[in-house]
């Protein structure tokens, strides 16, 4: 009986098999044969047969005629189906569940009646997406016993209500599943489960999560899982329910989020052991199934003796063993001919199996780890593509692929070749033949599958546990192995996502080179083309706070942009297989990149003034397209193509391009200074992480070949490349020419331009980047504080040894622990997912493309008009995006080096000074985003002398400064005149910050006050009001919280912020009286006494009793340094006024002629606060804002102008009293101020008041104090003639 024993390695006796006994080196030393002796000679073929159909020994009779289809078909169905008929019983049970036929169909699907709002089928079977605000919707299908599931894929990611609910339960606007007794529902937005009271339950959930629903009536459970992981039973106890009136499948939607619903016409992704699915597998999927797995092991036989050739053939000439190819081709027809007739016979059948067995079965032949059996693979579709349903079917596979690539996650432990790595290789590999890429062109599904090719799952907190169990950062009390644990971690997943890249531009380019059949033929690119077109067209709004419904995910969006980066960065061919590009108005003279090529550059202008309907409704730089083509139309002449010099706006000795000796940072080989960076990234990310944070918001490759002169260094870890490939993985069979067939077409015949591929990137840089780069920069910041507060907290612990405060500590430093590990991990995704050195490169040589154009197009008033918008968005964001990348693609000074002439100061430099405050941008919010990019770059002390060194910014900047001082942009210009100035004033040398200053500008910002004296006037008047405003609200607000006894965290907040707007104000009204004392000591004194009025109402609202309890309390939020909370913050420029003033008088030669500073202080009606506010402000210690005792200088000046104060204050209380019993009765004092004669009248309504009042008044507000007329003019009065 040995025989029987002889089954190994799942191999019948009857056939060969090799036993390994070492690895494949030492092969053919210790493999041994293994093979029943006795009659095997006569007997081989049919044990064979036995093994392949899984039938048991000797159950195949000695067959005496030969081995064909006809055979195989007949051992089909006599043998094969005998012996396997009963072993599939699993779902024969399904009592318990009732199906609503009213509709005359067997199928689950969603009951039209039972829809509340707007939910729509958009894609068959059961995609579902609302319309409405919250909209709700129930199965036609219920259960009352027993146990059950359905499936949920999620397209969207937000608010979704999904679970069991009886009839009872009612649906409105407002409620939906889980909001009434007998209703559940899980809704991982909120991560809350749902039973008339939210719960806090399960796990945040992220697109492509698939949510099994399942209900356990014989236990009276409800529970969920995410991806096949349990989540917990979420309820207990529920409801016990009669026959025919059990829970039904339900769900609810709010606006705009769509998902799919799998109720069983599909093989469940995660089946969970023991629950059915509500609809019935098809009868057909048992027989089918198993006809596969024969198929499976006739390919594997056939893959052993492909490998093993020599060993099989020594055997086969000792036993005159049947060569496997004889066998192949009649037994693989014969399982073919009875599975697709089998597929005949039950129609339905075809899209449950080709999403279950067929896909599995070609994805375990095709493998998904590497190598890959491509020569397998070939044979299958090979043999497939012989029966005429076989198309039908490999098209519901494909659409199975797609989906997968969406629901698949990366796996640490299978990196490099995870996540949807192994669908989209085996889609590739299928689509290289020509009929299936016009089997899936031609298919409904063909742009919704392409975007689902294009998905990448992005992780939840938990999903980065799990790839990043290890965590360290620089500082931290972790293990010491964490540190090198991360670096291995994050390199295996960098190298995954490298991998799923490539196969995405392996798809696209398929796409670039299919030509469609279609009458008038089609250049290679339309196909890709009129799918970007649609793709853009769809998420028309997706940049949108609330995004309109349809929108696609947010990774198909980056994966397309970064398709597109990767080919104008580092160009589209990979050998001669996109030759296509070549000499079609395309300069591919070479293979160097687009965004790299140097020398002249064109842009057609088409993109911009062609009427297409997936642009006509984009923002344009002077208003809606619309409106432009009506009030500025463009000639055909200036429609053409417009031509520069890459450099042309830089001089010839600065001059840095792709054709000069030194090159631009994109192509520089700067590379080695970097090594240690990129070996260590978490390292240095951390230590560059406390950098300055600004308050205001900021919106903000390698090279294939030469970049003409020069080459980039083959030392940098993470460039992408394919020679690492084997060549069976990487073997790319370029799309052959197809057979003209009719169909309807609406796309271009024109080629696809690079250009396009440019300004297509853009837009989707701006709307879908542009948030990821937003939220990767939350994360970075959030690390910094979350690792600040940590140490902070250690150090308390250390200090404070017992207590209950201990207790609280630890307490606290768990939190601020868990924070900074989950941002650790989050910012270390970020890292690997959107900062690889070829993306900042290519993103570098994107904006250094861009920002010429845009330069080039605003000397042309027609053109520049039509630009979009998103444009000028997405070079400033991308410029700040490289500026704070992590890790850094460049350092500061050598992008200031490298990119001073032809990208900091002469292009984006040049931009933004010349353009944020330009008539021909209609987007007030454009402009403010230009200005705020100058707010963010003046802070830096490189970035600070790129601007001093442009002739654009010297020549524009201050007086466009001056004039944008409005309502709507004085804040960032507040902060840009500080950022000037600062560093100059009283107290404000202690901690280095003239560092960043620019004495440049300081003498440049005096001159254009100086000669323009209408806009200076203008400028100080909103100086004056906004200062005057800012502080009275952070009064009001202190009161606020005073009289409420509590004080919140917005309202802290909104204390602080206006704080320090407040000392911002009052350091540029500092420079002011340092740089144009004259504006305050000549002339009316009009600006003098509104000075004086602010300095003392400023010194009230500090020194007072009311505001003194809450004032310290009110501006020190969690985690905020204590610099920046104290009261020297505002008392020093009010001192620096004083003294400024002081100054300036004592140094004017013309005395008689000037205001007198202290005169005006001593007329003041509050002379107690006066003496209190300058008492205080002698009283503070000013030694912690200077260094050494230079402070005591200023000091004394200061004590002697109080007294000063004091003896002109006694002299003017004499005057007064005087004055007022020599007017006394008299109708002669100003009745606006009570304090001055009334010496002036109003043209032409004759009232009256003081000169000063009324000069102040007419500042802002054309009419009389009085009546409202318009005051033509103001006359002063003689005081004796009247």
């Amino acid at each position: 009986m040995a025989e029987d024993g002889l089954r190994t390695g799942g191999l019948s006796s009857g056939l060969a098999v090799i036993l390994n006994g070492g690895d494949k080196r030492e092969c053919s030393s210790k493999s041994r044969l293994v093979s029943y002796c006795d009659e095997f000679g006569h007997q081989s073929v049919e044990r064979t047969l036995e093994h392949i159909f899984d039938l048991p020994y000797k159950s195949i009779i000695p067959l005496t005629g030969p081995i064909d289809t006809n055979l195989i078909r007949a051992i089909i169905k006599n043998d094969f189906v005998r012996f396997h008929r009963n072993l599939d019983t699993l779902g024969s049970n399904r009592d318990g569940l009732y199906i609503d036929r009213s509709s005359g169909s067997n199928t689950v699907a969603i009951d039209e009646s039972s829809i509340c709002g707007d939910i729509r089928i958009i894609k068959p079977p059961l995609l579902l997406e609302s319309l409405g605000m919250f909209s709700s919707a129930r199965a036609n299908v219920c259960v009352w016993k027993g146990k059950w599931m359905y499936e949920v894929i999620l397209e969207t990611s937000g608010i979704q209500q999904l679970g069991w609910a009886t009839l009872s339960c009612p649906f409105t606007d407002h409620k939906g599943v889980g909001d009434a007794d007998d209703s559940y529902a899980f809704d991982g937005k909120r991560v809350s489960k749902w039973n008339k009271e939210a719960e806090t339950y399960g796990q945040s959930w992220v697109s492509g999560d698939v949510i099994g629903c399942c209900i356990d009536l014989d236990n009276d459970e409800i529970s969920f899982y995410r991806n096949g992981m349990s989540l917990g039973v979420a309820f207990h106890g529920i409801r016990k329910m009669g026959a025919g009136g059990g829970y039904y499948p339900a769900i609810s939607l709010s606006q705009g989020e769509r998902c799919e619903l799998n109720f069983g016409g599909r093989p469940f992704k995660y089946p969970i052991e023991g629950f059915l699915t509500l609809q019935a597998p098809p009868s057909a999927n048992s027989l089918a199934t198993r006809l596969l797995r024969c198929l499976s092991r006739l390919v594997e036989m056939q893959c052993t003796e492909r490998a093993e050739f020599n060993s099989v053939e020594k055997l086969r000439r000792l036993k005159r063993f049947v060569p496997l190819e004889e066998l192949f081709d009649p037994v693989s027809r014969g399982i073919c001919k009875e599975f697709f007739a089998l597929l005949d016979a039950e129609r339905g059948s075809m899209e449950y199996i080709g999403w279950g067995s067929l896909f599995s079965f070609m994805m375990e032949v095709f493998g998904t780890q590497t190598p890959h059996d491509y020569t397998s693979m070939d044979k299958v579709l090979d043999l497939f593509l012989e029966f005429q349903g076989s198309k039908l079917i490999l098209e519901h596979v494909i659409n199975a692929l797609s989906c997968s690539c969406k629901t698949a996650s990366l796996v640490l432990t299978e990196c490099p070749y995870t996540g949807p790595y192994p669908y989209l290789a085996l889609a590739c590999h299928m689509l290289r033949r020509e009929e299936l890429m016009l089997l899936w062109w031609k298919s409904s599904d063909f742009e919704w599958s392409f975007e689902g090719f294009l998905s990448r799952k992005s992780p939840n907190k938990q999903d980065l546990q799990c790839m990043m169990p290890s965590v360290w950062w620089p500082g931290s009390c972790e293990d010491v192995s964490y540190e090198s644990n991360m670096m291995l971690t994050t390199t295996a997943l960098s190298g995954a996502i490298s991998k799923i890249e490539e196969k995405h531009r392996d798809l696209c380019r398929l796409v670039m080179q299919f030509i469609p059949p279609t009458m008038p033929l089609q250049l290679p690119g339309s196909v890709f083309r009129t799918f970007l077109q649609n793709l853009l067209l769809k998420n028309r709004g997706a940049d949108r706070n609330v995004p309109p419904p349809g929108v696609s995910s947010n990774s198909v969006i980056v994966s397309l942009y970064t398709v597109i980066l990767h080919f104008l960065s580092e160009g589209f061919a990979v050998g001669d297989n996109c030759g296509w590009m070549k000499g079609c108005g395309i300069n591919a003279e070479s293979d160097v990149g687009f965004l790299h090529r140097g020398g002249q550059q064109t842009f057609p202008m088409g993109l911009f003034l062609k009427n297409d309907p997936h642009r006509s409704d984009i923002s344009r730089l002077g208003g809606s397209f619309s409106h432009l083509s009506k009030s500025n139309p463009v000639t055909d002449q200036e429609a053409e193509v417009v031509r520069w010099e890459e450099g042309c706006m830089d001089d010839e000795e600065t001059r840095v391009t792709h054709l000069t000796r030194q090159q631009p940072c994109c192509c520089s080989n700067y590379d080695v200074d970097f090594t240690r960076v990129l070996k260590d990234p978490i390292r240095h990310t951390a230590k560059g992480a406390r950098v300055h944070c600004s308050t205001i918001p900021e919106r903000s490759a390698h090279v294939a070949a030469e970049c003409s002169a020069g080459t980039l260094n083959d030392e940098i870890a993470d460039k992408p490349s394919s020679s690492d490939q084997s060549e069976p993985e990487f073997d790319y069979r370029p799309v052959q020419h197809l057979m003209i067939v009719p169909r309807e077409s609406n796309f271009s015949t024109a080629t696809l331009r690079e250009e396009e591929l440019l300004d297509a990137m853009l837009l989707l840089y701006h709307i879908g980047l542009a948030p990821n780069f937003k939220q990767a920069s939350h994360y970075m910041s959030h690390q910094s504080q979350s690792i600040s507060l940590l140490e902070e907290t250690d150090k308390q612990i250390k200090e404070r040894a017992c207590g209950e405060q201990l207790k609280h500590l630890k307490e606290a430093r768990s939190i601020y622990r868990e924070e900074v590990i989950d941002c650790v991990r989050h910012c270390a995704w970020y890292r690997i997912s959107l900062f690889s050195r070829w993306k900042q490169r290519g993103m570098y040589a994107a904006c250094m493309w861009s920002v010429q154009l845009l330069l080039v197009l605003s000397k042309m008033d027609s053109i520049f008009c039509y630009i979009p918008e998103f444009y000028v968005e997405a070079l400033v964001d991308c410029f700040h995006v490289l500026r704070k990348s992590d890790p850094p693609f460049v350092p500061s000074s050598l992008l200031i080096k490298q990119g001073l002439a032809s990208f900091l100061g002469l292009l984006f430099v040049t931009f933004v000074v010349t353009h944020f405050n330009d008539p021909r941008i209609s987007s007030a919010d454009l402009r403010d985003l230009l200005l705020q990019s100058i707010s963010v770059l003046v802070q830096y002390k490189e970035f600070m002398a790129a601007f001093e060194s442009n002739v654009a910014a010297t020549q524009r900047m201050p007086k466009a400064l001056l004039s944008a001082f409005d309502n709507r942009s004085w804040i960032p210009v507040t902060n840009i005149l500080l950022r000037l100035c600062k560093g100059s004033g009283f107290g404000s040398s202690k901690h280095g910050e003239s560092s960043s200053s620019s004495i440049v500008f300081q003498i440049l910002l005096r001159e254009a006050c100086i000669d323009d004296d209408e806009l200076f006037s203008a400028f100080l008047n909103r100086l004056f009001n906004y200062l005057s405003w800012t502080m009275t609200e952070f009064s009001v607000s202190v009161r606020d919280m005073q009289e409420k006894h509590r004080v919140l965290e917005f309202q802290q907040r909104k204390c602080s912020v206006i704080f320090d707007l407040s000392c911002n104000l009052a350091r540029v009204l500092e420079f002011c009286t340092r740089e144009i004392p004259q504006a305050f000591l000549t002339g009316a004194d009009t600006n003098l006494r509104r000075l004086t009025e602010l300095v003392v109402f400023i010194l009230n609202h500090i020194t007072s009793a009311a505001d003194a309890e809450f004032f310290d309390l009110s501006l020190r939020r969690h985690g905020q340094y204590p610099e920046k909370v104290n009261r020297g913050m505002i008392l020093a420029p009010l001192a620096g006024i004083i003294l400024n003033l002081l100054d300036a008088s004592a140094q004017t030669e013309c005395k008689e002629k000037q205001n007198d500073v202290v005169g005006v202080f001593a007329s003041m009606d509050c002379l107690d606060t006066v003496h209190c506010g300058f008492q205080y402000l002698l009283e503070y210690n000013w030694a912690g804002s200077f260094r050494g005792d230079a402070y005591l200088a200023k000091v004394a000046d200061l004590e002697q102008f109080l007294r000063l104060l004091i003896s002109r204050t006694r002299s003017w209380e004499v005057k007064t009293a005087a004055y007022s019993n020599e007017i006394d009765g008299e109708d002669g004092m100003c009745c606006i101020c009570y304090a001055c004669e009334a010496d002036s009248r109003f043209v032409p309504c004759s009232h009256t008041s003081c000169f000063g009042c009324i000069t102040r008044h007419l500042l802002n507000c054309q009419r009389c104090f009085f009546c409202n007329a318009t005051v033509v003019e103001v006359v002063r009065m003689d005081s004796k003639t009247g």
